[in-house]
């Protein structure tokens, strides 16, 4: 099967750095105009988190296509940190610890990094079973979603840090039913 991860375009919050997670913002205009000059493979599947930036970047790339929308591919939920910047957050003391820990603490009243990663596994090999008689599938994501997705069955193993992507960019992938080759980085 063929797979495709893709990371949703820009959003205003992404062009200032800022941590946005379960706030559904939209795509904005930049965003929007680099999605209509990408070329990407078509997919028989496409499946989108539910965030408002993941349906308008499907809707771009796969005009008239009918979608699923899975619940728990949706982005970290970054609590406190959630719509801030590194600046803004920069004399926060838990945010510096959280820096230190290499990003593995909790989000202060928001999701566990390991928590949200497991989730996001979960929620592929779901997805993968119920779509089983696809060629190919599209996921329309979160950079976060898709880390979580590859550290888990990519191959080589990668840290979950090796994968991140910028927005309007992301992976092409075979699934062998265990693994995640990497074909090609879009």
């Amino acid at each position: 099967m063929k797979i495709l991860f893709f990371r949703h375009g820009l959003t205003a919050g992404n062009l200032e750095k800022r941590y946005i997670g379960r706030t559904d913002e939209p795509l904005c205009a930049e965003g929007m105009a680099q999605l209509k000059t990408m070329k990407l493979p078509q997919c028989e599947t496409v499946v989108c988190s539910p965030m408002k930036r993941c349906i308008q970047t499907a809707e771009i790339l796969f005009p008239n296509r009918k979608y699923i929308i899975e619940n728990e591919l949706r982005e970290c939920d970054f609590g406190d940190f959630e719509g801030k910047n590194y600046i803004e957050l920069s004399n926060d003391t838990y945010y510096q610890k959280w820096i230190d820990s290499g990003g593995s603490l909790p989000f202060p009243n928001g999701e566990a990094p390991l928590g949200f990663r497991r989730r996001c596994a979960e929620a592929f090999e779901d997805t993968i079973k119920n779509c089983a008689d696809s060629a190919s599938i599209a996921f329309v994501v979160h950079g976060g979603t898709i880390m979580s997705i590859l550290e888990k069955f990519a191959v080589p193993h990668g840290d979950y840090f090796d994968f991140q992507c910028e927005n309007g960019h992301g992976y092409l992938c075979d699934w062998d039913g265990n693994t995640l080759i990497i074909t090609e980085k879009i």
